[in-house]
């Protein structure tokens, strides 16, 4: 669970998945030109494409290839467990 953290500790990670959120089923080009437009980031493809592979070890996206193409996608698992970890109720 550290490494969730750890994953989500990063502001371009973050609008990553803020944007998957928005969109499921993005490509790393659909990515890029998202965090380009609407959140100024200009981080190169092989930098989101490294943000993408830590995402994608903690499990916070999943990712299917559809010929050449790798299509990302959110999993909203691994926060429902952190959610769940401290109920609100006693």
């Amino acid at each position: 669970m550290g490494d969730v953290y750890r994953a989500l500790a990063d502001a371009t990670r973050r609008q990553i998945l803020d944007e998957l959120f928005d969109r499921d089923g993005l490509t790393l080009f659909d990515i890029c030109a998202r965090l380009a437009m609407k959140h100024g980031n200009s981080s190169t493809r092989q930098a989101i494409s490294q943000h993408l592979a830590v995402l994608e070890d903690v499990d916070l996206i999943r990712s299917h290839r559809e010929g050449r193409t790798k299509i990302h996608h959110l999993n909203t698992r691994p926060l429902l467990e952190i959610s769940q970890r401290w109920p609100t109720t006693r």
